[in-house]
């Protein structure tokens, strides 16, 4: 399992949901002069598909070499053939992820781009329209997606390029050496911070080389949390590690907030309901965004610690797919993110314990038997390793 490797002097913006993320991903991209890697686990039809679509395509009739992985199931088969017929034709070379489960379960739900080696995007956006439910309903939603990514400049975007670049490779047609090659390569790239103060790091979720490293991450700084933890995720069922970290810190005095995003999957909201008397008994505070759908994997720890990414706090993010995050430790960006947590605290539903204990049998039992089902499929994906 590797460690988070920092980089210091790492230019860091936040952007704020589409509003923020689709203009600064297409200003760079109309600025490319040399090489595009895009890696989404969603790829739209739709109008903001279609505005990216076309600065890809702008870019490659100017001589940029553009790569466009999107995953199978997120984009869908039908659409994953389209757009590959659309972008071939132009000169933009696209991948898809695993199609037809020909490599495993495992799906990427990266967020990644990477403009002529210089500017890097990670983040919890697809390439969809704010205004649209990412699900099947394909529902208008009240409010624009509350969801976040960050754009990096900076010697940390050398380490996104160089795995933005492995990725493409690994899904092209490698032998056994080149494949060993590129995981020995991997293995060994490591950043130092020079002896400065580190700023940012990238950590990876992957079956072979990260499978906890995302997890580690978040679990040791709750582990060393003084005073506040704030953690916003859409889907919550993570494995018992990770429910232990946050109901220790609580249990030790930190003041653990857990905003949760609900509505969008019936089984999945049950699910997270299962684990809610504990947490809530532990002092976790559990807080309910209904305002429209929240889509943002985040969290800060105290005043200096954060993270935005592509990773769910459940168990296809922390133990089957392709994942990835950005760690940070800057007290600036940091306490501009909790800033924005703590609004959508704000407008939000508290759930209190004496009221989610008053709940009626039948939804107890629907709880439990949800989670037993979820847990069950979980262990056969993860040969065990989820609980």
């Amino acid at each position: 399992m590797r460690a988070v490797s920092f980089v210091a002097d790492t230019q860091l913006r936040l952007l704020r949901g589409g509003a923020d993320f689709f203009p600064a991903l297409i200003a760079a991209f109309d600025a490319a002069t040399v090489e595009i890697h895009l890696e989404t686990y969603i790829f739209s039809d739709d109008a903001t598909g279609e505005l990216v679509k076309a600065a890809l395509m702008r870019a490659a009739s100017r001589g940029v070499i553009v790569y466009v992985i999107t995953d199978w199931i997120g984009t869908g088969r039908a659409q994953s053939a389209r757009l590959h017929m659309a972008l071939m034709s132009l000169g933009v070379h696209h991948r898809s992820f695993n199609p037809w489960f020909r490599r495993g379960l495992a799906r990427t739900h990266r967020k990644i781009c990477v403009v002529d080696g210089h500017v890097a995007f990670v983040g919890g956006l697809n390439i969809n329209d704010d205004m649209i439910s990412d699900d099947d309903g394909h529902q208008p939603l009240p409010a624009p997606r509350w969801d976040f990514a960050v754009e990096i400049h900076g010697a940390l975007v050398t380490t996104i390029h160089q795995e933005a670049e492995a990725q493409w490779l690994r899904l092209g047609s490698l032998k056994l050496k080149t494949r060993w090659e590129l995981f020995r390569e991997s293995r060994s790239k490591r950043h130092s911070d020079g002896g400065t103060r580190a700023l940012a790091g990238l950590v990876m979720r992957d079956n072979l080389r990260n499978r906890r490293t995302i997890q580690r991450a978040t679990m040791q700084a709750l582990g060393s949390a003084r005073h506040s933890a704030m953690l916003a995720t859409p889907y919550f069922a993570p494995g018992r590690r990770m429910r232990d970290a946050l109901v220790l810190a609580a249990e030790r005095g930190v003041e653990v907030t857990l905003l949760l995003g609900v509505g969008q999957f019936r089984m999945q909201d049950a699910v997270a309901h299962s684990f809610y008397p504990r947490l809530l008994k532990s002092g976790v505070k559990v807080i309910e965004y209904r305002r429209t759908q929240l889509h943002a994997k985040v969290a800060v720890v105290d005043n200096d610690w954060s993270t935005i990414g592509s990773s769910n706090y459940d168990g296809l993010s922390l133990f089957v797919n392709q994942e990835a995050n950005v760690v940070i430790k800057d007290a600036d960006f940091t306490t501009t993110l909790r800033g924005h947590i703590e609004r959508a605290v704000a407008e939000s539903v508290v759930i209190a314990p004496e009221d989610f204990a008053n709940i009626g049998r039948l939804e107890r039992i629907w709880h439990g038997a949800a989670y037993f089902m979820y847990r069950g499929l979980l262990r056969i994906a993860t040969f065990g390793r989820y609980s």
